[in-house]
Parts: C-alpha cells; sequence; structure tokens
C-alpha cells in the first residue's frame, strides 16, 4: 500500500518534534504561571502585612480633652471618634460623605467625618455634638431644635444642629433659599426641614 503524505518518515518526525516542542512549552507555562501565581500571592500578603503594621501616632483635642492615640492609617475620623472615643452622638449613617449625619467641627470649620482620616488630624482640635452642650446646659442651637420640633426620629439631628452651627459662622445671604443651600448636605429622612430652618433663624436672629 503506498503512503500517504502524512504518514512518511519524514512527516511523523516533524509531527513528533512538534508535539514535544507543545508539550514542553505547555509545561514552561504552568510553571511559569504557577511562580507568578505564587509571586502575585507573596506580594499581596506582603502589602497585606504592610497595611496592618501602618499605624499613625496622633495628638487631637476633642471637646477641649487633648487625647494621644495609635490610629491605623485606614481609620476615619468618624470610627476613631465612636469606637476609640465613644463618643457616640456623632452618628455613621451613610458613611460616604452623602448625608451629613456625621458633621462635626475641625479647628472651627465643619467636615464630614466619614470622609476623612483620623491619621490627617495629629495637633487638630475638633468638636462633636458632645462638646456643643449638654442636658441643662444646651448650646443656643440645640434649643432652637427642640423649641421649633427640628426633629422625628433624631439620627440625622447632631449633624444637622453642627452644620446649623458652623452656618452661623460662614458667610450666606440672609434668604430661606440661602439658608437651606446652606444645609443640603444634610439630609433629613424624616422630612423635618422647616422645622430646621425656623431653628436656624431664631438663633441666626438671636
Amino acid at each position: 500500500m503506498p503512503q500517504r503524505p502524512d504518514d512518511s518518515p519524514e512527516h511523523a518526525s516533524r509531527r513528533s518534534f512538534l508535539q514535544m516542542i507543545g508539550i514542553t512549552g505547555m509545561a514552561s507555562g504552568v510553571r511559569w504561571s504557577s511562580a507568578q501565581a505564587g509571586a502575585a500571592h507573596d506580594q499581596a500578603h506582603q502589602h497585606v502585612a504592610r497595611l496592618d503594621d501602618a499605624h499613625s501616632h496622633v495628638s487631637i483635642v476633642v471637646n477641649g480633652k487633648p487625647h494621644e492615640l495609635d490610629v491605623d492609617n485606614r481609620t476615619s475620623l468618624l470610627d476613631v471618634l465612636r469606637n476609640e472615643l465613644q463618643l457616640t452622638g456623632t452618628k455613621k449613617g451613610c458613611d460616604h460623605g452623602q448625608c451629613g449625619a456625621c458633621t462635626v467641627h475641625v479647628n472651627g470649620r465643619r467636615i464630614n467625618a466619614c470622609l476623612s482620616l483620623a491619621a490627617m488630624h495629629d495637633g487638630d482640635e475638633v468638636t462633636t455634638i458632645e462638646g456643643l452642650g449638654q442636658p441643662g446646659s444646651l448650646h443656643p442651637m440645640q434649643q432652637a431644635f427642640v423649641d421649633h420640633d427640628g426633629y422625628q426620629c433624631g439620627y440625622c439631628t447632631p449633624g444637622q444642629i453642627m452644620s446649623a452651627v458652623a452656618v452661623l459662622h460662614e458667610k450666606w445671604g440672609e434668604s430661606d433659599a440661602d439658608l437651606r443651600e446652606a444645609m443640603s448636605g444634610n439630609i433629613c429622612r424624616c422630612g423635618a426641614y422647616r422645622n430646621i430652618l425656623a431653628a436656624l433663624k431664631q438663633v441666626r436672629r438671636g
């Protein structure tokens, strides 16, 4: 029987050679992929280890009281206030800077504590709702919120009050629209905006 072209010894040798090359390349690829995966795994673990070891010493004054803290560089000011200092009046709402429930004052200016890392505030002075006033000695804004029923569920109220106090020292116009704009970063899911505005106007006039 005559040989088919692909049955010739020359073709068989070439086919065997190519098969051998393919198997060798596959093995090399497996070894390379395994090595690469191992290196990536080690690198990831090293990265996590570095993050776990990345702490900062922070000297911070909160509501007039000095604190010396060792904080994870990834921890927000909000979490330090709530979890480390037990100042739970500052609320965690959206945790994305959209609702204003975590508003505090840093060096006299309002910020969203959920968007600011605690490690950034070495040497700063922070005021939370607890430092604004206490039962029996309320801040005028706190009293105005009581007078005008400026809250319902109360969850957003600390942030609303902290923003309202900040507005007293900021350059905003006199109209209701100006004040609504000034308070627009604070969301009240209960919809008590009219009463909040009335409380702010009362203190502003006073």
